[in-house]
């Protein structure tokens, strides 16, 4: 795939006048003659889980720097550690890159397309002095690093000799030694204070097998020695990352210098810029905390319509355009914060409006039996499909004798200014008749099972009645036409708006668990033509909210998944 101008998504990004500090510094390289002119970015996810909102924070920023400065964002994967990878996440990754509406340039590149030339930069390392095998435990090597306002202690193997150190690394190459036996660690500064300047680890020992390349390695470089030398062997001009990786620029300019001395200088010399991580409350975002969900079956997987991954999202019945915007809206900042999950829901609300047909499900059905309406009369009503969209048409749908509506949408001692059904009380049924509330019929136990309505024949689109006014309208399906459907009804994993934020405490962020999170209802009732739709297509059940159709749907049970209310139901309660 190929990042040009006819396949990337036009996603509206910062230009004109108002720009983020990452465009402004962008702008000062390119006015100062930097690179050439070019301007390539990269997405560099690790392949050990499926991508979540915070990377497409990520996705939306990189690729719309690539569009707006006409130049490209490579796909690479950091595949430095066996241990976690699987081919299955790679899969995931690009299908969610696409399903957003971005391409990359050329093919997907790897870390491990540049384990030769890590290995002899390594080794030219080792040969200035600058590297040196440590047999120490990692308990060792971590007690000896010091604090952040104490120096650290240097390593007893420090300044073994070069030919040695070779030797030793050899070795550790040739898998003579075990797991964390020894690593290889570069040789700066130990009294340095950014803990990471103290002779950080470079290579470290895995006995396993490689989803790429086999069995060629069991030594793989860690993230700060793998990293910067990729952009690098790419000609990546700015590696965008998120704030936490701020304290490891002066590393990742450091093995830079240490390579490049005493080369000509480079078309291209990448530098890194940090921006603020997506923080979003009611959810986690670790992936090991995700990966913990799925493994004890608390989500029915990566892509549970629960979940904050963008599979579980489009699952759901997120558009790719709601998250993109979501992404606008939160922008682009130097200073971590926390944004409400209710911005997301506002973005799907949004777009969802503009673009899903209006339909008819009861979730919680309660008969009506239209009285003086013929036995065998069907009539076919004329409904608009999108009142937002024209182009979306009408469609017809059966209106007959028997009817279902809500349960909630009938009530036998309303309180004032209730404006549904009630004994002696008058709604328009959406699309059709008005209709008055005759009777009911109960069961033993005093529920109600049916209830028995009149309808005025001439307030139906163009009869002369049509106009009439009653302050109620309710939806509704046909009895005789609708089909049973399954309907899951999603609200927030967690009841705590920082689940994972309470372990100082010696609380599991599992604690904060919603057990109201999934609500499955198994006898809604359909509107006909609900039969024709297609896995992930979008609708609005009047009155109720938006939902799509479950991709693990099948004709004979068919699943609909709430994506989003109409309204936000939780500022509703936060304001009580």
């Amino acid at each position: 795939m190929s990042t040009t101008d006819e396949n990337m998504v036009e996603v509206s990004v910062p230009s004109g006048e108002v720009k983020n500090f990452i465009y402004q510094e962008i702008d000062q390289d390119l006015a100062a003659g930097k690179n050439g002119g070019a301007v390539l970015t990269r997405f560099p996810p690790e392949p050990n889980g499926y991508l979540h909102i915070g990377h497409a924070k990520s996705l939306c920023l990189n690729f719309g720097i690539a569009r707006d400065y006409k130049g490209g964002c490579n796909l690479r994967f950091d595949d430095t550690n066996p241990v976690k990878e699987d081919v299955e996440y790679v899969d995931s990754i690009m299908e969610d890159i696409n399903w957003l509406g971005f391409n990359w340039v050329g093919e997907p590149k790897y870390a491990s397309d540049y384990f030769d030339q890590l290995y002899e930069w390594a080794i030219l390392l080792i040969k200035k002095g600058k590297a040196y095998v440590d047999h120490q435990t990692a308990e060792q090597i971590a007690a000896q690093k010091g604090t952040p306002t104490t120096p650290g202690t240097e390593s007893p193997y420090r300044n073994t000799s070069v030919e040695e150190n070779l030797a030793e690394f050899e070795k550790m190459r040739s898998g003579q030694y075990a797991e964390g036996e020894c690593v290889l660690r570069a040789k700066i500064d130990m009294a340095s204070p950014n803990m990471h300047m103290r002779d950080p680890n470079m290579y470290r020992i895995i006995h396993r097998a490689h989803h790429r390349t086999g069995d060629k390695w069991c030594i793989y470089p860690l993230y700060d020695f793998a990293h910067g030398q990729s952009d690098f062997c790419e000609g990546i001009t700015h590696s965008i990352c998120t704030l936490e990786f701020e304290v490891h620029r002066p590393l990742y300019d450091w093995f830079l210098d240490q390579i490049l001395e005493g080369q000509p200088a480079p078309k291209t010399r990448n530098r890194q810029i940090e921006f603020a991580r997506l923080n979003l409350n009611y959810t986690v975002m670790s992936k090991r905390k995700l990966l913990q969900l799925v493994k004890e079956g608390i989500v029915d997987g990566w892509n549970d319509p629960r979940m904050p991954t963008i599979c579980g999202l489009r699952r759901r019945g997120y558009t790719p355009k709601s998250v993109r915007d979501f992404a606008e809206k939160v922008g682009i900042a130097k200073r971590e914060n926390v944004i409400d999950f209710a911005l997301l829901e506002s973005c799907a609300r949004e777009d969802l409006n503009k673009i899903a047909p209006r339909v008819f499900a009861v979730l919680d059905p309660v008969k009506v039996i239209v009285d003086n309406y013929p036995e065998d009369k069907v009539e076919m009503m004329e409904t608009v499909n999108n009142p937002e969209d024209e182009t979306q048409g009408s469609r017809e749908i059966p209106f007959c004798k028997e009817l279902y509506i809500e349960r909630e949408d009938f009530m036998e001692n309303p309180p004032k200014k209730y404006f549904r059904l009630f004994p002696g009380g008058e709604v328009r049924l959406k699309g059709a008749y008005i209709v008055k509330c005759e009777s009911v019929e109960k069961d033993a136990a005093g529920n109600i099972t049916a209830i028995h309505v009149t309808y005025d024949p001439d307030t139906k689109s163009g009869m002369p009645g049509a106009d009439r006014k009653v302050k109620g309208t309710l939806h509704w399906v046909s009895a005789r036409h609708c089909f049973d459907a399954e309907v899951r009804v999603y609200d927030r994993l967690f009841n705590d708006p920082e689940p994972g934020g309470h372990e100082a405490e010696g609380h599991d962020f599992k604690e904060y668990l919603n057990p109201n999170s999934l609500q499955i209802i198994s006898n809604a009732k359909m509107e006909p033509s609900l039969k024709n739709a297609k896995p992930l297509d979008h609708f609005q059940f009047q009155r109720i909210g938006y939902f799509n159709l479950d991709p693990k749907s099948t004709p004979e049970k068919m699943v609909f998944n709430k994506t989003v209310g109409l309204k936000d139901s939780w500022a509703k309660e936060a304001n009580k």
